[in-house]
């Protein structure tokens, strides 16, 4: 999506725009009116469907299958094979994700970038590098890279300043080594002791200084050139379970969520934020039931898109995760998703069927085709 085309007058436009220019006529001398053409009319249903996938690269290997993260990290995988390019070219995924087992030194990484950013697509490359534990690239000691420590002990100690320049000095390498979001800052209040997910992840306890860094984060990595993501809506800080093994919720009304977990959100969003990650936990105060707020359009449409304003992406948090797998069907979970309002479905395992579920939903009239369109043009506008 970044090529260039030359105009007339010897300028570049981007491809994305795709304005005619305004003419003279030769012999009637009056002006054409300039037409837009939207690049989402010249994509087929499939690969619209494909872009709202970011993966795993090994989601696109097709003699790899795995039960575990134990499994990913045994095979390790660290480079593009040309098996794998032929399933992105019927598949073309919108954005891949990189993990630690994913990465072994800066060369290897690069080329692993470089190859990967080659794709049909051209896709968006994401990672998770908060700082702290949570630094696929800089806890590997081969890159050589400073620790920020706990985000809520940088904040401590250094405060808004702090936090910014450490987020300006990570997304400078991320930039460097091929990347374009990171998955960061962590807009959590931890007010639960018992978390056990989030803890010294988040910033405070308190919502309003955790406000304050989650801006300072973001214009750090703005600073750099990369674009971050708001995380985990509407908030996992209050929960005691953790989404990645099973049901986690909050017992928080639709008021205390605004006196409390909505707020750093809230400032991400005017700081500029893209992005915002979904939360898997449940709100049976606000919704009524036991459903994720991943898959809930009281949460994502009433609540992030009507009452908060937010008119950017909306990225879930991994769909692999047991918060989801041990309630529904990839491809079950997938369909109310997009029902839901994301825009951007992270780790489908089965990435492949789910795709093809989605279209046939489409075509069935069950989702309509401009719900989808809606979630390409913002994932268009990001590159």
């Amino acid at each position: 999506m970044g090529a260039l085309v030359r105009t007339l007058h010897g300028k570049l436009l981007p491809v994305m725009a795709c304005i005619l220019l305004v003419c003279g006529c030769r012999h009637t001398g009056k002006t054409v009116s300039p037409a837009v053409v939207d690049p989402v009319d010249s994509m087929s249903l499939r690969e619209k469907v494909s872009m709202m996938f970011w993966v795993r690269p090994e989601s696109l290997d097709p003699d790899f299958t795995w039960v575990s993260n134990d499994d990913l990290v045994a095979n390790g995988l660290a480079e593009l094979k040309g098996t794998m390019r032929a399933v992105d070219a019927e598949y073309p995924v919108g954005g891949i994700i990189l993990f630690a087992h994913n990465i072994q030194n800066p060369e290897q990484l690069k080329a692993f970038t470089d190859s990967l950013r080659a794709l049909p697509g051209s896709p968006l490359l994401c990672i998770d590098e908060e700082g702290g534990r949570v630094a696929r690239i800089a806890n590997n000691p081969a890159f050589g890279l400073p620790h920020t420590g706990t985000m809520e002990s940088l904040a401590a100690k250094k405060g808004a300043h702090g936090v910014r320049d450490a987020a300006a000095t990570i997304g400078r390498y991320l930039r460097e080594y091929g990347f374009d979001i990171d998955f960061a800052p962590v807009a959590d209040v931890n007010t639960n002791p018992h978390n056990i997910v989030i803890g010294p992840r988040a910033f405070s306890s308190k919502p309003e200084e955790a406000a304050t860094m989650v801006k300072a984060y973001l214009t750090g990595l703005q600073k750099a050139g990369v674009l971050g993501c708001v995380k985990h809506f509407p908030g996992h800080g209050d929960t005691s379970a953790d989404t990645h093994f099973g049901y986690a919720v909050s017992r928080k009304n639709l008021s205390r969520l605004r006196q409390c977990e909505l707020v750093p959100f809230r400032a991400g969003i005017d700081a500029g934020a893209r992005l915002v990650m979904t939360a898997h936990i449940s709100l049976p105060a606000v919704t009524g039931s036991d459903i994720p707020s991943t898959l809930s359009p009281e949460v994502l449409q009433g609540i992030l898109r009507e009452e908060m304003g937010f008119d950017g992406v909306i990225v879930t948090d991994a769909m692999e995760m047991g918060a989801i797998t041990k309630q529904y069907s990839s491809v079950e979970a997938c369909i109310l998703a997009v029902k839901a309002g994301v825009d951007v479905l992270l780790c489908v395992k089965d990435y492949r069927a789910a795709v093809d579920a989605i279209e046939a939903a489409v075509l069935a009239g069950d989702i309509p085709e401009s719900r989808i369109d809606a979630s390409v043009r913002r994932i268009l506008a990001l590159k």
